[in-house]
C-alpha cells in the first residue's frame, strides 16, 4: 500500500537520519515534506493531508502533542518519535498508536511502520487520535517524569518540581518537600520535557515552575516561594512577565 508521509522534528540531524531510514526500509512510502518548525508543520499537514506522520514529541514552541491537538481532523496514522521513555509513552500505548525511541532502531522502526500500514487499511486513525487527544487533555499536573540520577531512576510529580538548574552536563532538580536530585540529563533535556507544562526557561541554566514564582526584582532576578532568588536574562524578561500575567 503506497503512503504519503510527513516527518516533523526540530533537530536537523535527527530529521535527516529518519528520512534516510524510512526511504531505505520503505521505498514505497513517499515523503512529501520534512519540517523542523512545529507551527509550520500544522499548516503543511492540513494542506497535504498525508497518510502517515512521524512526529517528534520534544520540540520548542509546540511539542508533538500540541501539534496533534491543533489539527482539525487528524485522520492519518502517527508514529511518535521521542528521546525519553517517559509518562507520555503510556498514553500513546493505551491508544494503540505507534512510537519509536531515539536513537531509532531499524527493527523498531520496521515494526512501527508495518503496524501503521495495517492500521491505515482499517481506517481507525481518527478515532485513535481523538482518544489520545482526550487523554492528554485529561492529564493533570500530577503526571510524573522519570529522572535518571546517581542512584537509579526517580519518579517525580511534575507539580512538585520547583526548578531545574544546569550544572555542567548535569542538572539539579529542586523538589517541593523533598531532597534535591542530581540528574545525568542536561538542562536542555529538561527544558524540552517541561517547557509546555507551566515551566519557563528564565536563563540558559535555570528552568522554573511558574506556580512557585513569588516576585520579580528590578535588578533582574525572580524570587521563588522556597526563598531562592535566580537571575533572569534580559532577553527573557518581557516575555516572562507577559506569561506570568496570563496565569
Amino acid at each position: 500500500m503506497n503512503m504519503r508521509a510527513i516527518l516533523v522534528d526540530d533537530e536537523e540531524k535527527a530529521l535527516k537520519s529518519l528520512q534516510i531510514k524510512v526511504q531505505k526500509l520503505f521505498p514505497e512510502i513517499a515523503i512529501v515534506a520534512t519540517i523542523q518548525n512545529p507551527v509550520e508543520a500544522i499548516k503543511v499537514i492540513e494542506q497535504e493531508k498525508p497518510d502517515l506522520i512521524f512526529l517528534d514529541i520534544e520540540m520548542p514552541q509546540l511539542n508533538g502533542f500540541d501539534v496533534l491537538q491543533k489539527l482539525k481532523k487528524p485522520e492519518f496514522e502517527i508514529i511518535f518519535v521521542t528521546a525519553y521513555s517517559d509518562y507520555a509513552i503510556e498514553a500513546i500505548q493505551h491508544c494503540a498508536i505507534g512510537y519509536v525511541v531515539k536513537p531509532i532502531d531499524n527493527d523498531d522502526l520496521k515494526a512501527a511502520v508495518t503496524n501503521a500500514i495495517k492500521n491505515r487499511q482499517l481506517k481507525t486513525a481518527l478515532k485513535k487520535n481523538q482518544t489520545l487527544i482526550e487523554n492528554l487533555q485529561n492529564q493533570s499536573a500530577d503526571s510524573k517524569v522519570i529522572i535518571p540520577s546517581q542512584k537509579g531512576l526517580d519518579f517525580v510529580k511534575i507539580s512538585n518540581i520547583i526548578r531545574c538548574e544546569g550544572e555542567g552536563g548535569y542538572t539539579k532538580i529542586v523538589i517541593h518537600n523533598a531532597k534535591d536530585i542530581l540528574s545525568s540529563y542536561s538542562i536542555g533535556k529538561f527544558v524540552k520535557m517541561l517547557q509546555n507544562k507551566n515551566f519557563y526557561s528564565i536563563h540558559r541554566s535555570h528552568l522554573v515552575n511558574l506556580k512557585y514564582v513569588s516576585g520579580y526584582l528590578n535588578e533582574g532576578y525572580i524570587t521563588l516561594n522556597n526563598g531562592d532568588s535566580l537571575p533572569i536574562s534580559k532577553s527573557n524578561r518581557q516575555s516572562f512577565i507577559e506569561q506570568m500575567s496570563e496565569l
